[in-house]
């Protein structure tokens, strides 16, 4: 998975380099889709597809720093918000059905 792909002007693409790039992609789109969300609700809300696009990211990104780099850096920046959006999916069925009143948090569905 290290054999270069792509060479041009100094630009270095491997297979893991792609698998890196593309989690960053999904992490980052993450903020488009809870600002449409917030947009198109008038108020601050965060979909569920804002954490599972966390998840996937930050898998595809912590598979990069483990595998293709071996960077304890970006291993340990991307394994804390994996671990944050699986908490928060795993909490999203219990405060759906747990919320009065609107006390909850908001979700877009």
């Amino acid at each position: 998975m290290n054999e270069v792909l792509l060479h041009y002007h100094g630009l270095v693409i491997t297979p893991w380099k792609l698998i890196g790039l593309l989690g960053a992609g999904l992490f980052t789109a993450r903020w488009f889709v809870q600002l449409y969300a917030t947009r198109k609700h008038r108020r601050v809300t965060v979909p569920p597809l804002f954490w599972y696009l966390s998840v996937v990211g930050s898998m595809m990104t912590l598979g990069y720093f483990v595998w293709g780099k071996n960077d304890a850096v970006g291993i340990i920046q991307n394994a804390f918000p994996l671990f944050v959006a699986l908490y928060n999916l795993s909490m999203r069925p219990r405060s759906a059905a747990g919320a009065v009143g609107g006390q909850g948090p908001t979700q877009a569905g």
